[in-house]
């Protein structure tokens, strides 16, 4: 299978399988690092060879990563990779559904958790780190179709920077997270 480059989840138990804290986890370094063994993964997640295999096994099941066999060095050797570049689900598909509303949640805490983590050890960087992030936020006052089509740039704008190829220039380049959300609020 190649490399899709939007999967379009319409089913609550892929969700269901991605939201779980680490599977997350091993989605986000397979996307920043490329295909690895389930050995690098416990490694760089700091969890156990056989939690990761099993894992893997789930997000295989929902489809959101597939074993890269021509990476193999042997037979015994498995490597993995993800399906598709980006995940994505519409609300829409999901009204009324529990396990949509709890990934939306787990979501939204992973978020809070990043920011968090961030916040905490901020002053033992360098300088240079310290003063290039950033946290932004406003109100308009929008329609639907208008959020709409700021969501749409806003991933436009985050795909640019994430899915290029990265210039071989000596600057050093850390993985960041990035996240925004709209949605209708009074404040």
């Amino acid at each position: 299978m190649t490399e899709r480059e939007v999967h379009e989840i319409r089913d609550s138990q892929v969700l269901a399988a991605m939201s779980h804290p680490l599977r997350r986890r091993l989605l986000d370094v397979l996307k920043l690092d490329g295909p690895a063994t389930a050995s690098v993964l416990a490694e760089k997640t700091g969890q156990a060879v056989g939690n990761i295999s099993h894992h893997l096994k789930v997000l295989a099941g929902a489809s959101l990563v597939e074993e890269a066999p021509e990476l193999a060095r042997d037979r015994r050797e498995r490597w993995w990779r993800r399906c598709s570049r980006s995940l994505s689900w519409s609300s829409e598909d999901f009204v009324g559904d529990p396990v949509a509303d709890a990934a939306e949640m787990l979501s939204l805490d992973r978020q809070a958790s990043l920011a968090r983590t961030w916040l905490a050890a901020m002053e033992t960087e360098s300088p240079q780190w310290r003063d290039s992030w950033f946290d932004n936020e406003t109100w308009a006052r929008l329609s639907a179709a208008e959020l709409d089509e700021l969501n749409s740039r806003v991933i436009a704008l985050f795909s640019e920077y994430s899915e290029r190829d990265l210039p071989d220039d000596g600057v050093e380049r850390r993985p960041a997270f990035l996240f925004a959300r709209g949605f209708p609020a009074q404040p």
